[in-house]
């Protein structure tokens, strides 16, 4: 067992025998604990035509274990007033929930007990199945998720793990079997895969021990992790329209591949998307399209750097009748920002707003729990916290405008658009 110890937030970071990382934060903010388990799950790992199969392994973990019913764990939980909270991204799975102080060894042995010893009952593979299945349904008449899902492709090309769809398609899901899930958890569901985070009002070394005793004898080495592409170079652009009648918005996806998350250039690149799409209402993405020419119901982009080379998204929400309109206004501005940069006072007011917000982020249980799997991850370090501000101060303005010109490019795009648009009028 080796320990580490930082100052700041003072987490307490152990690997335990079997290789699982636990994270300690205490805080005795609230009497209240959050547990939050990640295993490096997610939907780049699937095998070859099982696309969803991360998403549906995910919703049957806490549907019975080993020595758990899907109804014990429920009225355990209710009792407890906990609600268990399952996502799954593209490189992970995430199990967690708060409890009151008083029932964390409790909570901690159910979450635990449904990350490592799941049994997947048929009954409730088929109504995991089923409602997945409405789910993507739901999702071919949505035209965020359509859009979203066209960009992607259109980034990525349909062989990149990061253009998959995060459920999987209806016909890939039917396919899954029980056993197929069990065999996807018995894959990725290793301790040496598997980060714990226990942030609130127990003692660090109590919370140590727990996690040890609960993780007892669970042993499995990491598998060899899938080759992750470097995603293709587009000199031009792509526009595609997905037709979807019976709307009332159109729903406009607009991006570009951009960095990985370990990238030197990744604040330059946090802070240009800043001012791009983030500060304020929107940047001046939302200062455009919303305010001044008012036809968007939102308008903003997100920067989602990964392991492998995440996207730059833009996103916008309009009337049908002003897609064109709204386009051309998304391409003046990447066009304006990837030629004249930013200016000394919005590099100031981005930085002055992330570095504010850097507390904000660490209010809560939860928000510190993220934040620390975020570190562990990435192996930024536990004095990461502490770090990032001056991290940020020390961007140059020079080096901001340098990822504008290399990033933003309307000629180089990737456009979907999804609603009740004709193609002939959409771009």
């Amino acid at each position: 067992m080796t320990i580490a110890v930082a100052r700041g937030l003072s987490p307490l970071r152990t690997v335990l025998e079997g290789g699982a990382v636990v994270t300690v934060q205490e805080a005795s903010m609230t009497p209240a604990v959050t547990i939050n388990a990640t295993v490096q799950a997610g939907g780049v790992y699937e095998p070859e035509g099982q696309n969803g199969i991360a998403f549906l392994t995910g919703r049957v973990l806490d549907r019975g274990t080993e020595s758990r019913s899907a109804d014990v764990i429920a009225e355990a939980l209710d009792e407890r007033g906990v609600a268990l909270r399952i996502a799954t991204a593209r490189h992970t799975t995430t199990v967690s929930g708060t409890c009151l102080a008083e029932d964390f060894d409790d909570v901690l042995a159910i979450v635990l007990d449904t990350v490592r010893r799941p049994v997947f009952p048929e009954a409730e593979v088929a109504k995991r199945r089923a409602e997945t299945i409405n789910g993507l349904r739901q999702d071919q008449d949505n035209p965020a998720v359509r859009a979203t899902e066209v960009l992607f492709g259109l980034l990525y090309g349909e062989n990149h793990p990061y253009a998959r769809r995060a459920k999987g398609t209806i016909e890939s899901v039917s396919a899954i079997t029980r056993d197929e899930l069990a065999a996807y958890h018995r894959a990725r569901y290793r301790p040496t895969l598997l980060s714990l985070v226990i942030v609130g009002d127990v003692k660090a070394g109590r919370a140590l021990e727990r996690a040890a005793l609960e993780l007892e004898g669970w042993t499995g080495a990491a598998p060899a992790d899938p080759s992750l592409p470097s995603p293709p170079a587009h000199a031009d652009r792509r526009d595609v329209v997905v037709a979807i009648e019976g709307k009332s918005q159109c729903d406009i996806a607009y991006g570009f591949t951009s960095i990985r998350r370990l990238d030197p250039r990744y604040y330059a690149y946090w802070l240009m998307n800043n001012v791009l799409g983030q500060f304020g209402l929107g940047g001046r993405l939302a200062d455009n399209i919303r305010e001044r020419q008012g036809m968007a119901y939102y308008a903003y982009s997100a920067l989602d750097p990964s392991v492998g080379e995440g996207p730059l998204v833009i996103r916008a929400g309009v009337d049908p009748g002003n897609v064109a309109r709204a386009v051309a206004a998304i391409d003046h501005e990447v066009g304006t920002m990837g030629t004249g940069g930013v200016t000394a006072d919005e590099l100031a007011q981005s930085k002055q707003y992330l570095i504010g917000s850097i507390p904000r982020m660490l209010e809560t249980n939860a928000g510190i729990a993220s934040f620390l799997q975020t570190i562990e991850q990435f192996e930024l370090g536990l004095d990461y916290d502490r770090r990032l501000p001056e991290r940020l101060r020390a961007v140059t303005i020079e080096e901001v405008c340098a990822a504008a010109v290399e990033q933003l490019h309307p000629e180089r795009a990737s456009v979907a658009i999804a609603g009740p648009t004709a193609p002939s009028s959409a771009v």
